[in-house]
């Protein structure tokens, strides 16, 4: 039943594959390897970038990480489009950790921007400021990859539900831009607690979202099979 339950979370955000999926156990984690990645890459890099600088940053990152950033997300692009050409074969290690490196990247410019409109005091130092933050930051990424390939599948049914709680984390995460753009909610906060009623709304809007991917997804199935 909780298997399910995981499953039907995921149904609307992804194909959910058998052959493209993760298991814990004989559990499949709700949502395909590759997007497993982004979920996972995307909760653990925020909380990553926020151990490392605590000032809570606000700027952008520089040039030379950018870029770095955008090839982390080409990685990705180029892996899918191959393999969906037919170019050539992947597999579900290398759809995990192009996952991975697209979700870390993709924390990395939503901290600052989240930093920016949660936080009463923050500052305006840019994101990954030194080279010796981006080697800690990328080292973590290494091992949450090889925990999340060879180690997290012997969780059994622990595994997906840990995806799930990072699925909708990002969700609720990505949410908190909308919700903090209010004037009743933007900038408010000087610890996490006092953004529980934005952190609601946006865990709220993520199951809306959750609801009516699914049922996007069924009406889809159901035009197809006509």
């Amino acid at each position: 039943m909780l298997e399910d339950a995981l499953l039907w979370i995921g149904f609307g955000l992804c194909h959910q594959l058998p052959e493209r999926s993760l298991f814990g156990g004989s559990a499949q984690v709700p949502v395909c390897a590759r997007d497993t990645g982004i979920y996972v890459g995307f909760i653990v890099s925020l909380l990553v970038l926020a151990a490392l600088q605590r000032n809570r940053p606000t700027g952008l990152p520089s040039l030379g990480v950018s870029l770095l950033l955008l090839g982390m997300l080409m990685v990705m692009v180029v892996d899918g489009v191959l393999s969906y050409a037919g170019i050539r074969e992947t597999t579900n290690a290398m759809r995990l950790i192009t996952g991975l490196a697209a979700g870390y990247a993709m924390a990395a410019v939503a901290a600052p921007l989240i930093n920016d409109e949660l936080w009463r005091t923050a500052s305006r130092e840019r994101i990954l400021s030194d080279w010796k933050r981006v080697l800690a930051w990328l080292a973590t990424m290494l091992l949450l990859f090889s925990g999340s390939y060879w180690l997290a599948p012997l969780l059994g049914v622990v595994y997906p539900l840990l995806v799930t709680v990072c699925i909708l984390a990002t969700l609720t995460a990505v949410n908190m831009l909308i919700i903090l753009l209010l004037p009743r909610f933007g900038r408010q906060a000087e610890r996490l607690g006092d953004a529980w009623k934005a952190l609601l709304l946006a865990f709220a809007l993520s199951w809306f979202e959750i609801g009516l991917s699914a049922l996007v997804k069924v009406a889809l199935i159901s035009a197809v099979g006509r």
